[in-house]
């Protein structure tokens, strides 16, 4: 992980935990990322899309995953994905 992709679940991390959790997902993800940027102090980010991603994905599979009791049809299901793409991304995040 390089310090840059750190920076960003960490930013996260304290969004998410500075919010109640009757806010929006969004709200708190916006925050984040508006931490992140004020952070950079000017300096031009560089592929923070792919960055942002790469970020929320591995979490956000393991939460479904946990939410679902580990069933994949169901969290498939969660997620709005078919069971086969589940099971690719969760091979790529070696969570299976």
């Amino acid at each position: 992980m390089t310090v840059e992709s750190s920076t960003v679940k960490t930013d996260i991390d304290l969004a998410v935990s500075a919010h109640k959790r009757s806010e929006p997902l969004r709200e708190c993800v916006r925050d984040a990322i508006d931490h992140y940027l004020d952070r950079l102090n000017g300096e031009p980010p560089s592929g923070l899309y792919q960055l942002l991603l790469s970020q929320v994905e591995q979490p956000l599979l393991e939460s479904v995953m946990q939410h679902c009791g580990g069933n994949q049809c169901r969290a498939a299901e969660v997620l709005g994905m078919s069971r086969a793409t589940l099971r690719k991304k969760l091979r790529q995040w070696n969570l299976i």
